[in-house]
């Protein structure tokens, strides 16, 4: 008969991180190997598992914890992927990094700026979407790529068709573009459906999740949402940090398939 597991009593907190314009602490933390490509994705949802709140806005879960460790994670980061749906309804304009952050990124390598890259299967993007004055990279189909080009410029669209759906992009195809564009570290911040995506397309190699301590029940998506997996993910916890409004945020090492045996 198997034995039950031990626990690990994880709050109250052995160490505290202090507020600090500059995140020492936190960056050490989120720190990566730049030699090594890395998609991660943030996400917030409440207690009860909704992603949106009340207004149908992932932002309106955000808390200032959240909203530190979101501006370090940005900071780590060469490329914004994020779905177009996401785009319009949070208003996406510009990805600045923090100034006090600003210093910690150039000497790990990064470029000033954070490119920005729209996962859409129209091909539909706001024509007005150019943070810091450049147009975002749009990833998307076949169907989808001429409207692409004809709003960002050949140059800014990713065409990578799925063998089986060539109008829906690849994900892994696309993935494998932005490192081969020098655009290694790969944030993707949602929305529900992009996540699931990129699960199905077994690329997430990291989800950064903040629970806020909120219950709002109702019919909320939660942070992924799509098809089924045709198998589990398994993932290990990184760390886990509780702040003092009892915003809970976690990382998880997202694993293989359950049952692949990998």
């Amino acid at each position: 008969m198997p034995t039950a597991p031990h626990l690990d009593l994880l709050v109250p907190a052995t160490r505290a991180l202090p507020e600090d314009p500059h995140e020492p602490d936190l960056l050490a933390l989120q720190a990566r190997d730049r030699d090594v490509p890395l998609v991660r994705a943030n996400m917030v949802a409440s207690i009860d598992g909704a992603a949106t709140g009340p207004d149908g806005r992932s932002g309106s879960l955000g808390t200032a914890a959240d909203r530190r460790v979101f501006a370090v994670l940005r900071a780590l980061a060469d490329v914004v992927l994020v779905g177009a749906g996401t785009v319009r309804a949070e208003g996406y304009r510009e990805l600045p990094v923090a100034a006090g952050l600003r210093a910690a990124r150039a000497a790990a390598g990064f470029d000033a700026r954070i490119e920005l890259a729209v996962v859409t299967r129209s091909g539909d993007v706001p024509g007005d979407l150019a943070p810091d004055g450049v147009r975002p990279l749009v990833v998307t189909g076949r169907a989808g790529a001429a409207r692409a080009r004809a709003t960002v410029g050949t140059d800014r669209v990713l065409e990578v068709p799925q063998d089986d759906d060539p109008d829906s992009p690849d994900l892994r195809v696309a993935v494998d573009a932005l490192v081969t564009r020098g655009l290694p570290h790969v944030l993707a911040e949602g929305g529900p459906r992009l996540l699931a995506d990129l699960l199905a397309a077994d690329v997430v190699d990291e989800l950064h999740l903040t629970t806020s301590a909120l219950l709002l029940a109702g019919d909320a998506r939660r942070p992924a949402t799509g098809v089924p997996l045709a198998a589990p993910r398994g993932a290990r916890l990184r760390h886990l940090l509780r702040a003092t409004d009892d915003t809970l945020l976690t990382c998880w090492e997202v694993r293989s398939a359950i049952g692949s045996g990998s």
